[in-house]
C-alpha cells in the first residue's frame, strides 16, 4: 500500500531532509507537498486530503497539536520533534510513531515498516484525547538567557548575543557577538541538554550557535570551517568525531 504524504514543517532545511530521505521508499511512500506551518497545514489537509503526515510539533503561530485539533479528518501521524519530552505520549496516542530531528535514516525505516501494521488500528479518538491532555498542561517556559557569576554580582546574557562556548581545561568561555567573554560555571554537556536547538556541538570543545554561521568549508582531515557572522569573522574548527553528525545536519 502506498500512503499519500505530507510534510508539515517550518524548517526548510528540515522539510529538504525529510523530503529526500523519503525518497528511499518509493512503493510507500507518495509525497503530494509540503506545508511550511500550522495554517499552511490545515488547509492542505482539508485540501489534499493525505493518507499521512509528518507533523512538526513546535512550529510557530499554531503548532502541530493546535492544528490536529481543528480537524475534521485526523489522518495518520508521524510526529518529528527536537524534543523528546511529548515523544512517549505521541507513541501512546497510536498516531503511529514520533521522529527526534534531526531526523536518522535508521530512525526513520522502523517508522515506515509501521505502516502497515498501524492502519487497521488507528483510533482518531486517541489522538483527540492526547490533544487535550496536552492543552492541559502547563508549557515549560523558553529558555532565554543563562546567569554568569562575575566577582559578587550575577549578570544575565541573552542567548541571542552568544556566538560559541568553549571549554579549556576546567572552564568554560561564552563568547559574545559584540566580543566579551565570560566564565561559565557549567559543563557543556550541561549547556547542551538545556539550551535550544540551535546550539550545536561541533567539537568535544565547542558548542556553537548555528544562528550566526556565515560560511561552512570543508577542512582537511574530515573537518569542517564554520566562519561566523560577526565582526571579527570568527572561525571555528569542527571535531573529526562529529563529521557525520555535522553532515546530517548542514547537508539537510
Amino acid at each position: 500500500m502506498s500512503f499519500r504524504t505530507l510534510i508539515i514543517e517550518d524548517e526548510e532545511p528540515a522539510r529538504l531532509r525529510l523530503s529526500k530521505l523519503l525518497q528511499n521508499y518509493p512503493d510507500k511512500i507518495e509525497n503530494i507537498g509540503f506545508a511550511r506551518n500550522g495554517e499552511d497545514g490545515l488547509e492542505k489537509i482539508n485540501e489534499l486530503k493525505p493518507d499521512l503526515i509528518f507533523l512538526d510539533i513546535q512550529m510557530p503561530g499554531m503548532n502541530g497539536f493546535e492544528m490536529l485539533s481543528k480537524l475534521k479528518r485526523i489522518p495518520l501521524i508521524i510526529f518529528c520533534t527536537a524534543y523528546d519530552e511529548y515523544a512517549l505520549q505521541a507513541f501512546e496516542t497510536n498516531s503511529i510513531d514520533y521522529l527526534l530531528k534531526p531526523v536518522k535514516q535508521e530512525r526513520l525505516a522502523k517508522a515506515i515498516s509501521k505502516l502497515d501494521k498501524f492502519v487497521p488500528h488507528f483510533n482518531k479518538a486517541e489522538i483527540l484525547d492526547f490533544l487535550e491532555a496536552i492543552e492541559k498542561k502547563e508549557a515549560k517556559p523558553k529558555l532565554t538567557s543563562i546567569s554568569i557569576k562575575t566577582g559578587k554580582k550575577i549578570i544575565f546574557l541573552k542567548l541571542n548575543n552568544i556566538l560559541f562556548f568553549k571549554a579549556k581545561d576546567k572552564y568554560v568561555s561564552v563568547f559574545l557577538k559584540n566580543g566579551e567573554e565570560y566564565l561559565c560555571e557549567q559543563s557543556l554537556q550541561q549547556l547542551s541538554e538545556e539550551l535550544p536547538e540551535r546550539f550545536r556541538r561541533i567539537h568535544r570543545a565547542i558548542l556553537l550557535n548555528s544562528d550566526y554561521i556565515k560560511e561552512v568549508h570543508s577542512y582537511f582531515n574530515s573537518r569542517f570551517a564554520f566562519v561566523l557572522e560577526d565582526k571579527n569573522r570568527t572561525k571555528l574548527i569542527s571535531g573529526r568525531s562529529y563529521l557525520k553528525e555535522i553532515k546530517d545536519w548542514i547537508k539537510a
